[in-house]
């Protein structure tokens, strides 16, 4: 009857300790407007907003380019920032498993023997004598019942870091995808440039050949001949400028890849890149939901309202177990003989009475904690905002930029043409036609700017709005 007692005294123990003393979470309101900003910014937003296609939408569906799939893929395989983040998933993840084992009782065998020699004065018997012990055994160690949850909120706290880790892995992940296309399309905006400026390095060249000929002939005067010469002058610095600019683009690209670029894989100029998917916005609540860095800040708020359950559990007793069952034999032969059975049964229970404030201090402690994730939570949820809202202004107005620009272009080629004619024809100077082609050099110029400006947009709106990485 006494061994039943005791087998439910310590089953009720166990299933008191199911429930922990941390607090009940809630999931903060989001300090952030219900809608995203409107204006003259916002323009695209109307008709995007009811929209929810984005969530689900990949970064192989994202990018159409086929080059620029293969660089994403190589770099997801090779990047050591990503591969830093997944080890930590890993440890995390190892970290959890031995925090949940702690629930259980960990069994060890043991076997151990001893011999032991006592001279006559402190044998007992006033003669010496050699004693054997032989012992064979299944033991558990010192096995707290959780009664009041410390443990369990332990295990709870190891669970949300391991969370908060992968969700760290995916917000790389999604950095490392849109980082490789935005350094794809600056190496690609930079090719473009370089042969822009090559082209019109060209063209400065012709024109300072036909005005040499000119000035031979006594048709171009001295000056003409000088202004010429900056034209190629010019040229020459952009063409160097822009080669390194190259240069250093592939080298960039290849340290976030993390490994050599094919050739075959590096664009051309604009013209190779095409064009990237339109994304919806969705609602606030949505892109909050889903974004990995706001999900990552969340679990590192429920690891510490978990820790709160710990400290609070350290005020009050807690209970260990060692127990042991095997044979026992002063003889080799005699351990598995009848009557050889041995057993023990440590319960111990240890009380706090004077602590000098720690334990006081330690909820203390874990409770400012749990603030300050509160806090950085609020704040991770307000700089996303912000990073989304000024995507979405950029994008309302980025196509107008480009339009304008366009027609600009335009008009100084116009511009440009007509001055190398009255030039040609007496009636301008030569002045004339370098302040047209430096016009058209530089419309040029922003209308490559502006395209860039557009296709990265695009890459960052995918990233804001919580793009799927897998």
């Amino acid at each position: 009857m006494n061994r039943r007692i005791a087998i439910l005294s310590i089953a009720s123990a166990c299933l008191a300790g199911c429930t922990t003393m941390a607090p009940s979470y809630t999931r903060p309101d989001a300090p952030v407007t219900a809608a995203w900003p409107t204006g003259p910014a916002y323009k695209s937003i109307a008709a995007q907003a009811g929209d929810p296609a984005a969530s689900g939408l990949k970064w192989n569906e994202f990018f159409v380019n086929p080059q620029l799939r293969k660089l994403i893929t190589l770099a997801l395989a090779n990047n050591r920032d990503l591969r830093v983040a997944a080890l930590n998933v890993e440890k995390s993840q190892a970290m959890y498993g031995i925090q949940r084992a702690a629930l259980l009782p960990t069994v060890n065998a043991n076997a151990a023997g001893s011999v032991q020699r006592l001279p006559a004065d402190v044998s007992g018997t006033g003669q010496a004598m050699i004693s054997r012990n032989y012992n064979v055994g299944l033991g558990v160690s010192v096995y707290e019942i959780d009664l009041f949850g410390r443990v369990r909120s332990l295990k709870d706290q190891a669970l949300e870091q391991y969370l908060a880790t992968d969700q760290a892995r995916r917000s790389i992940q999604i950095s490392l995808v849109s980082e490789v296309a935005n350094n794809y399309l600056i190496l690609a905006a930079d090719r473009e440039r370089l042969k822009l400026a090559l082209d019109t390095l060209e063209s400065q060249q012709a024109s300072y050949r036909l005005i040499q000929s000119r000035f031979s002939a006594g048709a171009s005067s001295e000056l003409d001949l000088n202004q010429a010469q900056t034209g190629v002058d010019s040229a020459r610095v952009d063409v160097a400028r822009v080669t390194t600019h190259v240069a250093q683009d592939e080298n960039l690209l290849t340290l976030v890849v993390g490994a050599q670029l094919p050739a075959e894989l590096l664009p051309t100029g604009f013209s190779a890149v095409g064009t990237l998917r339109e994304l919806p916005t969705g609602v606030p609540s949505e892109v909050l939901q889903r974004r990995p860095d706001i999900m990552q800040a969340e679990h590192q708020l429920m690891s510490a309202n978990a820790n709160i359950g710990a400290a609070r559990a350290a005020f009050f007793p807690r209970i260990t177990l060692s127990t042991s069952i095997g044979t026992s034999s002063s003889q080799l032969s005699g351990l598995f003989s009848p009557g050889s059975l041995a057993w023990g049964f440590v319960p111990q229970i240890t009380l706090p009475i004077f602590d000098y404030g720690r334990n006081k201090a330690g909820l203390t402690v874990a409770e400012r904690d749990r603030d300050i994730f509160l806090a950085q939570y609020e704040k991770t949820i307000q700089s996303a905002f912000r990073e989304v809202a000024d995507a979405l202004a950029q994008n309302g107005t980025v196509m107008e930029q480009l339009q304008a620009q366009q027609s600009l272009t335009d008009a100084a080629s116009k511009s440009y043409s007509l001055s190398q004619a009255c030039y040609q024809g007496g009636a301008a100077s030569y002045l004339n036609v370098l302040d047209s082609q430096r016009s058209l050099y530089g419309a040029q110029q922003g209308l490559i700017g502006i395209n860039l400006t557009r296709l990265s947009n695009l890459v960052t709106l995918y990233k804001v709005l919580g793009g799927v990485s897998e």
